[in-house]
């Protein structure tokens, strides 16, 4: 741990999170004397939350041209990190460090326990085993920089020292930002590395709450809260001019909110829509049965109408669509709920089935950073080396994790972000220091 006399370091990494913690191990596993700053009072609080506090640690997905795919436009960035420290990697660390795993639904990894803490207490023996010291409640202040003109004209600039909030001096060879994003502020995630990244030349892509639930404009999704639906699709439109584009799609499940709707689709969406709605209108349309054609729909609510033709209209749904769900989709549909099944009409049969299958909503807007799991945005990519996640502007910085970036859907994803970068960035700034 820690000593006050301690003030010389080789590798000093800033950020307790899943890459901070992971760059720290194996900066000090290559010999490099290390100090990992958390602001906070303990290590890897944002990582307690991460997959409902079971920690999705990653997915079972081999192959690193596959998963680079999934992060997006910027995924190639991650070839390399992955094929240093992909996920046969991750899973072999935690498993040698006596983490056993297991693959769920949809390639998802967890811990068998099903304990986010068991994942965090992994990393904190590992980083006490390799003599790390961890400052806690350690707040950086300031970063100073010196520029050393050399003889054959090149600039040489470097991190010299940072001042703490608390008056603490440390100095260090290399440095390593691991700060995240600005999602969940209340985990420590305030954005401070995006600050101090601008201050030493990089540019920021602006950041945006991402992975996150969204507020609906109509009042009924609040009467199915609660309600999760799977095998649903949700399609996106761009509303501009009162003309709707179509822009994206996921199937899968859904959750109805009090503010609107959540769930893994919606997630995976949101960062997309964010985006959109800095350029106008957002409307989503939600099909509740996407197995169906609108012929074969149809055809099954005559079905279902034929059988129960002397009930009520609202009563006549409990096949066709969960309980929650049914007084929402007969308000909808402007069918009188009284009407005997054998007295709808073909026209208004048809409003229904077009209504199951493109339930319109209207966004009003993302939840924001306080239940965002991830940031869109961040350092660009265009100033760090993929090969060594070295700055390509300051001499013996590195970064890692969130605060780059590069992000990707649900499901693991992300932490493997984490432990990828912050393998290679602790390696490269051991790797990185002089003989």
């Amino acid at each position: 741990m820690f000593q006050a006399k301690d003030k010389f370091f080789d590798v000093v990494v800033i950020g307790g999170g899943p890459s901070g913690m992971m760059a720290a191990i194996e900066a000090s596993e290559l010999g490099a004397k290390v100090a990992l700053l958390e602001k906070n009072s303990g290590l890897g609080r944002k990582l307690l939350l991460t997959g409902k506090g079971r920690s999705n640690i990653t997915r079972a997905e081999f192959n690193p041209k596959e998963l680079a795919k999934k992060y997006g436009r910027e995924g190639d960035f991650l070839l390399y990190p992955l094929s240093v420290f992909g996920v046969k990697e991750t899973l072999k660390f935690f498993e040698e460090h006596g983490l056993k795993t297991k693959i769920e639904r949809g390639k998802r990894i967890f811990p068998q326990s099903d304990k986010a803490g068991d994942v965090l207490n992994v990393l904190i023996q590992s980083l006490k085993k390799n003599n790390v010291s961890i400052l806690t409640k350690a707040e950086v202040g300031e970063i100073f920089i010196s520029s050393e003109a050399k003889e054959i004209l090149i600039s040489r600039n470097e991190i010299t020292k940072l001042f703490l909030k608390d008056g603490r001096e440390i100095t260090a060879k290399n440095y390593i930002i691991c700060t995240g994003g600005k999602s969940y502020p209340q985990t420590g995630s305030t954005g401070d590395g995006y600050k101090w990244l601008q201050k030493l030349g990089h540019t920021i892509i602006k950041p945006r709450p991402a992975l996150a639930p969204i507020n609906i404009k109509e009042a009924w999704p609040k009467e199915a809260q609660g309600l999760s639906l799977k095998n649903v699709e949700l399609f996106v439109f761009q509303n501009k001019k009162n003309l709707l584009k179509k822009v994206e799609s996921r199937f899968g499940e859904l959750l109805f909110t009090h503010f609107g709707i959540s769930g893994p689709i919606v997630l995976d969406l949101s960062g997309k829509i964010g985006e959109l709605l800095e350029k106008g209108g957002v409307s989503l349309f939600l099909d509740l049965k996407p197995a169906l054609s609108f012929e074969k729909l149809d055809k099954r609510l005559q079905s279902d109408f034929a059988k129960q033709s002397n009930k009520m209209f609202k009563n006549s749904l409990a096949d066709l669509l969960p309980f929650k769900l049914i007084p929402v989709i007969v308000k909808l549909s402007g069918i009188n709920q009284m009407k005997k099944v054998n007295k709808i009409t073909k026209e208004e049969r048809n409003k229904l089935a077009k209504l199951l299958k493109n339930l319109e909503m209207t966004v009003n807007s993302l939840l924001g950073f306080e239940t965002a799991i991830i940031t869109l945005g961040g350092v660009s990519l265009k100033g760090i080396d993929a090969k060594t996640m070295k700055s390509k502007l300051i001499d013996n910085l590195f970064l890692a994790g969130e605060i780059i970036n590069l992000h990707g859907p649900t499901g693991g994803y992300n932490l493997q972000l984490c432990w990828s970068t912050g393998h290679l960035a602790g390696q490269s700034s051991a790797n990185n220091l002089p003989h």
